[in-house]
């Protein structure tokens, strides 16, 4: 629990909210990290990282997948780990991009959200689809773990999957 005096200036208590802001952003950074490093070293890391952390598996798989995504030296200390979050489906050129323009424009991560939504509207010839999956733990498990054998995040694995399996038909016909 935080204890905070009453005493406590304002200039004190927006300090304090930075120094909270800058802990909590970089957390999520350390526990991509921290599994990313078991991932080499511990077998089970993900059932560890849950009993420890209290977060669900898809959380941490985020962390570490974000993580992955940008080596700490391609990490923008001025954006946060959701700015990053966004782009981390992008190519490397693509992820270098928003995020410059994001420092220079100050956006925050919503409008990066709305920036790459609109320029995508923009380049057009792609539709989107939104499907929601009831899966068992174990499907959803094994999903996760092919996703990460092929160092991709679910949604894509399952595009690049359902791709391969529809161009297998198709050619069949």
């Amino acid at each position: 629990m935080l204890s905070i005096s009453e005493s406590m200036t304002i200039d004190e208590w927006r300090n304090l909210g930075r120094q909270i802001h800058v802990i909590s952003d970089s957390s999520a950074w350390w526990l991509g990290d921290w599994l990313i490093f078991g991932q080499s070293n511990y077998p089970n890391r993900y059932k560890e990282a849950i009993v420890e952390t209290s977060l669900d598996y898809q959380t941490l798989r985020n962390y570490a997948w974000v993580a992955r995504r940008f080596s700490p030296e391609r990490r923008r200390a001025k954006l946060s780990f959701q700015h990053h979050a966004e782009v981390a489906s992008l190519t490397e050129a693509e992820q270098d991009n928003w995020l410059t323009q994001t420092e220079l424009l100050g956006w925050s991560r919503n409008e990066l959200r709305r920036q790459i939504r609109g320029s995508r509207e923009l380049a057009g010839g792609k539709s989107v689809v939104r499907v929601q999956l009831e899966l068992r733990d174990q499907q959803k498990e094994r999903w996760q773990r092919a996703a990460e054998s092929a160092d991709k995040d679910l949604l894509a694995w399952m595009v690049a999957v359902l791709d391969g399996a529809a161009t297998t038909v198709v050619e069949g016909e």
